[in-house]
């Protein structure tokens, strides 16, 4: 599972390096599906797996405001801090502790570790997707959505 985190945070990486010249007015134009714009569907992006996973491991949720990361530099920058607070908790997960029940503070259900784990994963791809279309509407070349070539067949350091 590690690997498919790892997938998402290259992928992300290359959409980031993708949009860095794209004019912030495009960036912000409201779009129809995702969470309104580009850089909303990313910064939710980060929130999202931010706060589950903190949440799963017992930590407060920062709830950061998308007004204080209104450029892709500030939301990459985000993006980057997020993983190097998130990668020892990600390091640790074996296959026992992915059967641990956990709970989050906004929510009254309990969850298996593992399955919070995979449904971050997912989310991300979902929106990714979304990122294509968008993409694809404007001209902006589209990062590919292979896992297939990255070289992320096993745990990587």
């Amino acid at each position: 599972m590690y690997s498919l985190f790892l997938y998402n945070w290259q992928v992300r990486d290359e959409w980031f390096a993708v949009l860095k010249d794209v004019p912030n007015e495009e960036l912000t134009a409201e779009r129809t599906g995702g969470v309104g714009s580009i850089l909303r569907t990313l910064f939710h992006i980060l929130d999202v797996e931010y706060s589950w996973i903190r949440g799963i491991e017992g930590y407060d949720d920062p709830e950061p405001l998308f007004e204080d990361y209104s450029t892709i530099e500030l939301i990459q920058q985000l993006s980057d801090d997020y993983r190097k607070d998130l990668k020892p908790l990600l390091d640790k997960v074996t296959d026992e502790r992915e059967q641990m029940i956990v709970k989050v503070p906004w929510d009254v259900n309990t969850y298996q570790y593992g399955e919070v784990l995979r449904h971050v994963i997912a989310h991300e791809i979902h929106h990714i997707g979304q990122l294509s279309v968008w993409a694809k509407e404007t001209g902006v070349e589209r990062v590919s959505a292979n896992f297939i070539g990255r070289g992320l067949g096993k745990k990587i350091p």
